[in-house]
């Protein structure tokens, strides 16, 4: 008799061992599945933040790799913006993949916004908790390239406790700040303090110094450099008087070397209790109040002092994250985004540094209003700063700016006068606008 044909292990006519056979092969895959480490996304963001900035990102980016199991290294770079704004060409112009995710400054977007990943579709969930104007600031041609996370606008810095002393109020012009600290640093000088200053700013050439500029020019009627319909502006009467009076500044109460002076170098001197004003950010607020501070409980923050126009002006900054379009990682380099511009950062980024939240409802946080009084005191500030012209300048902002900081830096340092250097940029900026910006 012919035998019966042998059985083939898992055959449709074992339905037993089959069913045995595919469970065994179902639990060994999944165990190696288990036991196989996912391996982590490593990603870059590149930052030039001031004060202890990168260090509240690093403790951000900590909680982002024990969230999601990659890896972000922080790229830092000088805090100078111009600097920042050159070395980002340079990289998005060499198409490179180093970098992931760029801090960007709020005057950026219209010039890289073509290097950049359109962040709509990814933020549709969450752009709508910002104030609508500041997600317009980095729109460009319909696309969201870059998602705020914190805003900026800068206050008059004050020494409550010399104030006080001299029954000096707060001034409320630039010639009450001019002879408040007159005041305030003779007699100061004549008691021993030598190194005390009356003002301290942003003098550099720099974009900095735009922003320090354009504050002086508009308080004083002199207008915006490049007015919303593409007109230049500058050379007028009103802009040049503006100089003149800060030129007259450096050496009697600002120091000589505030003409090389960024952020950081004004709130040096500040900090260290050798000046009675200064101008500069909300940053500086949680600095000058931290545990060592010689400043400490000692100074209070107020509104810039108008011009001639009886108007203050503030300067609108703030800072975004954008998604380099050559990253290697862009749905990562997204949610490393998301998470770091989410409320639960932002507030945690604001009670570290008082830096100024992009989300409306932070400014109603009892324990923001806590810790950084300044934050809710700086809503309407903010909401009322004036942009620099980057919107109309587009990609010929950065030039226009830089030719506008160097005839203010030349000025006020004394290198020809207010109206012939505002004469000669007006020229120059027609020469860049051409027939169009």
């Amino acid at each position: 008799m012919r035998g019966h044909p042998p059985r083939r292990l898992g055959s449709e006519s074992d339905p037993p061992v089959k069913f045995l056979a595919t469970a065994v092969f179902a639990f060994v895959t999944s165990l190696l599945l288990a036991t196989s480490p996912v391996r982590a996304i490593e990603l870059s963001i590149v930052s030039g933040d001031t004060g202890n900035g990168i260090k509240v990102l690093r403790e951000i980016l900590d909680r982002y790799e024990k969230k999601s199991g990659n890896k972000v290294d922080i790229v830092v770079i000088p805090p100078s913006t111009t600097d920042q704004f050159g070395q980002y060409r340079l990289w998005l112009a060499a198409g490179s993949s180093d970098i992931d995710v760029y801090q960007t400054d709020v005057i950026w977007a219209p010039q890289l916004a073509s290097q950049l990943v359109d962040l709509t579709e990814a933020t549709r969930d969450v752009a709508g908790a910002h104030f609508p104007s500041i997600i317009q600031s980095q729109t460009v041609n319909g696309r969201l390239v870059a998602l705020p996370i914190f805003t900026d606008a800068p206050a008059l810095y004050y020494r409550k406790d010399l104030l006080d002393k001299y029954h000096a109020k707060v001034p409320t012009t630039w010639k009450e700040l001019q002879d408040t600290a007159k005041l305030v640093v003779d007699k100061e000088r004549a008691a021993g303090n030598r190194d005390l200053w009356g003002y301290v700013f942003q003098g550099n050439a720099y974009e900095g110094l735009t922003c320090n500029a354009l504050e002086w020019v508009m308080s004083d009627g002199g207008g915006r450099i490049i007015e919303s319909d593409g007109r230049i502006s500058i050379d007028n009467p009103k802009a040049a008087a503006a100089l003149d009076r800060v030129k007259g500044w450096i050496g009697t109460i600002a120091p000589p070397g505030v003409l090389a002076y960024q952020e950081e170098e004004a709130r040096g001197v500040w900090q260290t209790g050798n000046a009675v004003f200064m101008r500069n950010w909300p940053y500086a607020y949680a600095l000058g109040n931290s545990e060592n501070s010689p400043i400490k409980g000692k100074f209070d923050v107020a509104p810039l002092p108008a011009g001639d126009s009886g108007h203050p002006v503030a300067t609108l900054g703030g800072w975004n994250l954008a998604v380099s379009k050559y990253s290697k990682h862009p749905d990562a380099a997204i949610d490393l985004v998301k998470f770091i511009a989410s409320p639960e950062m932002q507030k945690y980024r604001t009670l570290k540094t008082s830096n100024l939240p992009t989300i409306a409802a932070l400014y109603d946080d009892p324990d923001i209003a806590r810790q950084q009084p300044i934050v809710p005191r700086w809503k309407p500030i903010f909401l009322n700063a004036q942009p620099r012209p980057s919107a109309t300048a587009r990609i010929k902002y950065n030039e226009a700016s830089s030719q506008f900081w160097t005839a203010v830096h030349n000025t006020i340092s004394g290198n020809g006068t207010a109206a012939d250097n505002l004469a000669e940029l007006e020229a120059r900026l027609n020469r860049l606008k051409g027939k169009g910006w």
